[in-house]
C-alpha cells in the first residue's frame, strides 16, 4: 500500500436530509480538509448520484455511492432484542455500499424502494397535519405549508428534521425580536422554555424536534409499519441495486453501553455473518478511539469490509475529516489505515473489479496520487 487516503463513506445530502446546504459545499470542504474518498449515503435515495459523480470528477475526488434504510427483523423484535436503534427491538438501520451509476434498480426491487419511500414521506405530512392543529390550539398565529417544504426544503425525501426546520425558519419570518422568537417557543412547547440559544440552528431544531415530534410530543405521529420493510427484502434491494449490504454498528455510547445485539461481538459477527452480510460501518464520533478499533480490528480478522462515516444527518455542519468522540484531531493512523482498506474493497466492487487492490489503483488514479 503506497499511501494512506483519507476517506468519509457515509454522508447524507439534502436529498434526505443534511447538515449541508448541497452537494457542492460537501465536496468543496472534502478538498479543503484533505478527504480522497466520499460516500453519498442518502435515505431510500439514489437520487443525488449523478450530482456526487460529476461533482467527484471536478474536485478529483472518488466517489462511493450507498443508500441507508430501516428495516425490521421480525425475529428480533420478537425476542425483545435491540440491534443498531437503541430504542426499538427488532429495528435495524442497514446501509450500502457500491452501488452501480447509473442505476440499474428496476422491477419488483424498484417498487419496493419507491413504496417505503412514499411511506416515509407520508408519514412526515401525518406529523405535519398534527403539528398545524398544535400551532392552532395554541394560538401560534401560523401554520406550516407542507408543500412548500417539500418544494424549498427538500429534493423529494422529506423527513420529520425538515419539520423542525420549516418550523424554526417560520418563527424567524414572523417574530423579529429574540424576545418575541422565545416567547412564541414558549407557547409552543406547553409553556416550557426555549433551552438553547436562539442563534443556535442546530440546538434549537433539535430542541424542537425532542419536544414536539418525538414521542410523547404535540405533533408525534407512530411510524406505520408498512414504512420498515423486512431485512431480508432490504438486501435484496441493496444487491439488485449491485451495492453491499452493510451493518452499521453502533458500538459504544457515551456512556460505554452497548446494545443487546452488538455486546457480544463474535455473536453479532456470526449472527451477521448467517444473515448474508461481509460489510460493516460505524459513525466514528459515536465511539472512542479504543472501542473503534478493538471492534473493526476484530471484524476485519472475521473477514469483513470495514468502513467509516460521519453521517452529517443532523442540523450541525461538523467536520467531513473523521474524529473518534476522544480524539477530535482524527483518527488514529490504524483506523485511518483500517477505513481505507475498506474503501478499496468498495471502489473495487463498484467498478466490477475482483480485489482490494484493483480498488487502491483507481482511488489512486483518481487522485493522481502517483
Amino acid at each position: 500500500m503506497r499511501t494512506i487516503v483519507d476517506v468519509n463513506a457515509h454522508m447524507h445530502t439534502p436529498y434526505s436530509f443534511s447538515a449541508f446546504s448541497g452537494i457542492d459545499q460537501a465536496l468543496n470542504m472534502a478538498v479543503t480538509e484533505g478527504v480522497g474518498v466520499v460516500g453519498i449515503n442518502d435515505f431510500y435515495s439514489m437520487k443525488g448520484y449523478t450530482d456526487w459523480k460529476d461533482g467527484c470528477d471536478k474536485r478529483h475526488l472518488c466517489p462511493i455511492m450507498g443508500i441507508e434504510f430501516i428495516s425490521l427483523n421480525s425475529e428480533d423484535q420478537a425476542a425483545g432484542l435491540r440491534v443498531n436503534d437503541p430504542n426499538n427491538p427488532g429495528r435495524t438501520y442497514i446501509s450500502g455500499k457500491g452501488l452501480a451509476h447509473p442505476t440499474i434498480l428496476k422491477g419488483r426491487e424498484a417498487w419496493f424502494l419507491s413504496e417505503v419511500r412514499e411511506e416515509s414521506n407520508a408519514q412526515v405530512e401525518r406529523m405535519c397535519e398534527k403539528l398545524n392543529a398544535h400551532l392552532d390550539a395554541v394560538g401560534a398565529g401560523f401554520n406550516l405549508d407542507f408543500a412548500r417544504i417539500v418544494e424549498e426544503l427538500t429534493k423529494g425525501s422529506v423527513r420529520e428534521r425538515h419539520l423542525a426546520k420549516a418550523l424554526r425558519l417560520a418563527i424567524e419570518s414572523k417574530f423579529k425580536t429574540d424576545n418575541d422568537r422565545l416567547a412564541a417557543y414558549e407557547r409552543i412547547f406547553g409553556g416550557a422554555p426555549l433551552k438553547s440559544a436562539p442563534d443556535n440552528i442546530a440546538a434549537v431544531e433539535n430542541e424542537i424536534r425532542s419536544k414536539l415530534l418525538k414521542a410523547g410530543g404535540a405533533a408525534f405521529v407512530p411510524e406505520d409499519p408498512k414504512a420498515f420493510l423486512p431485512m431480508e427484502t432490504v438486501c435484496k434491494i441493496i444487491r439488485a441495486a449491485g451495492g453491499i449490504p452493510t451493518y452499521p454498528f453502533l458500538a459504544d455510547n457515551s456512556k460505554g453501553e452497548f446494545t443487546d445485539f452488538e455486546g457480544d461481538l463474535q455473536k453479532a459477527a456470526d449472527t451477521l455473518k448467517k444473515r448474508g452480510f461481509n460489510s460493516v460501518e460505524f459513525i466514528t464520533t459515536r465511539n472512542t478511539t479504543k472501542v473503534l478499533e478493538e471492534y473493526s480490528d476484530y471484524l476485519q480478522d472475521e473477514g469483513f469490509i470495514v468502513t467509516f462515516g460521519s453521517e452529517h444527518n443532523t442540523p450541525a455542519l461538523e467536520p467531513i475529516k473523521l474524529r473518534t468522540a476522544d480524539h477530535p484531531e482524527g483518527l488514529s493512523e490504524k483506523l485511518r489505515l483500517t477505513n481505507f482498506k475498506g474503501a478499496c474493497a468498495v471502489v473495487a466492487h463498484q467498478a466490477g473489479k475482483d480485489s482490494a487492490d484493483a480498488g487502491e489503483e483507481l482511488i489512486m488514479k483518481t487522485l493522481n496520487i502517483q
